[in-house]
């Protein structure tokens, strides 16, 4: 089949240019070929790989329109749009209906926020972007039901599929801590991009409680703050971080790794960490790249207990705080650090569940279901063709 990518894309640092990019990948294992149409910020021109075909600059409504009669002329099967609504241009990003307004291909959606309490303008886009789509995918069963019950989108048009992890080449932790000078330590991590969101002054705080009763912990906090918020605000939230950790008189105990991270050193300072740590205070959070990067490296998780992290560590596959909260955070980190079990235990059923999220079987999914409403779509087609030659 040959599939066209609508999203955010690499050399952009951003999770869903992530995502974009390992779908591309691992379409292309199963036997299709994927065209990247990439929106990026008006203010930045990225240097961008032979696959993408066409840019849309993020605020150029224009764009947008033509984008879709470039698909129109093209030899495209289908259409995937990544959905979050700050990648597109005008109110809640509301461009992208010019893009399937003109649109003369069948497309999927897939959603990456779906917001509880949407403002009228939110839910207005997004119900007018689903219904219109020939497949819709959210990545819990929480998805599916906020989209049939409040989204009003027909049921049979929505389908879960898990959110990808890379396959992460796994190492001994002791062998991965030696190279970091991380030896004799007790490793608690958080990645991704940093902002205001992330929860990690409740991890910081949570930590100056576990070094009270294991000093060697040690908690990571891996990535780069947000590009676009470093465009806007600098390093404000960085800084008052690291305030917050030198108020504590912790600072030997809290690293900060700067700088947005490649998949192989993701893995290397996953595969080191002994308990990852997702603290998201926003209850409502419907999808957490890193919390799945975790599960599918089967490391053992301490969550703050937000709409994502409550579906996938069920079972056994984490322990989740009742709230926001640093001590109930804290305690749940030392009761892992204290009991070699429960922490093995943990890690081999996240582990187990991370291996359905590898993504070479999430492109097989995407690669089934595209299939799937091809045919549905060409079997309607000859349906009209025999009713229209019947009359």
């Amino acid at each position: 089949m040959n599939i066209a990518n609508l999203g955010t894309y690499p050399p952009k640092q951003c999770g869903i240019a992530s995502f974009s990019k390992d779908l591309h990948e691992n379409l292309l294992i199963h036997g299709n070929k994927v065209q990247i149409i990439a929106v990026h910020d008006s203010n930045f021109e990225y240097q961008y790989e032979k696959e993408v075909v066409f840019k849309i600059k993020q605020q150029e409504k224009q764009d947008y329109i033509k984008a879709a009669n470039f698909i129109n002329n093209s030899d495209v099967d289908m259409v995937i749009i990544q959905h979050e609504y700050g990648i597109f241009g005008g109110q809640d990003g509301e461009y992208i209906l010019n893009f399937v307004n003109f649109l003369n291909k069948p497309y999927i959606v897939i959603t990456h926020t779906l917001l509880p309490k949407p403002r009228l303008k939110q839910k207005f886009i997004l119900h007018k972007l689903c219904s219109q789509a020939s497949g819709v995918v959210c990545m819990t069963e929480r998805g599916l039901r906020l989209l049939v019950n409040l989204y009003e989108i027909k049921i049979d048009k929505v389908h879960i599929i898990g959110h990808g992890v890379p396959e992460f080449k796994k190492r001994p932790a002791e062998e991965l801590k030696q190279k970091y000078n991380l030896t004799g330590k007790e490793i608690i991590s958080t990645f991704g991009l940093i902002g205001p969101g992330k929860g990690l002054e409740i991890g910081i705080k949570a930590m100056a409680e576990v070094i009270e009763n294991f000093p060697s912990a040690h908690y990571l906090i891996l990535g780069q703050t947000h590009p676009v918020l470093r465009q806007y605000e600098g390093e404000k939230y960085r800084f008052m971080l690291k305030d917050l950790v030198q108020n504590l008189h912790i600072e030997q105990n809290v690293h900060f790794v700067n700088r947005f991270l490649s998949d192989e050193e993701l893995g290397e300072y996953l595969y080191l960490t002994d308990i990852y740590l997702s603290p998201y205070p926003n209850k409502d959070q419907a999808v957490s790249g890193t919390l799945s990067f975790a599960l599918g490296c089967g490391r053992a998780i301490v969550s703050t207990s937000y709409a994502y992290a409550q579906e996938v560590l069920k079972n056994g596959r984490g322990l989740l705080a009742e709230k926001a909260d640093p001590h109930l955070l804290a305690q749940l980190i030392k009761d892992i650090l204290a009991n070699p079990e429960l922490k093995e235990k943990l890690q081999s059923t996240a582990y187990e569940f991370g291996k359905t999220l590898k993504w070479p079987n999430i492109g097989k999914q995407y690669t089934e279901l595209i299939s799937r409403i091809l045919l549905e779509l060409v079997d309607k087609r000859e349906e009209k063709k025999v009713n229209y030659v019947g009359l």
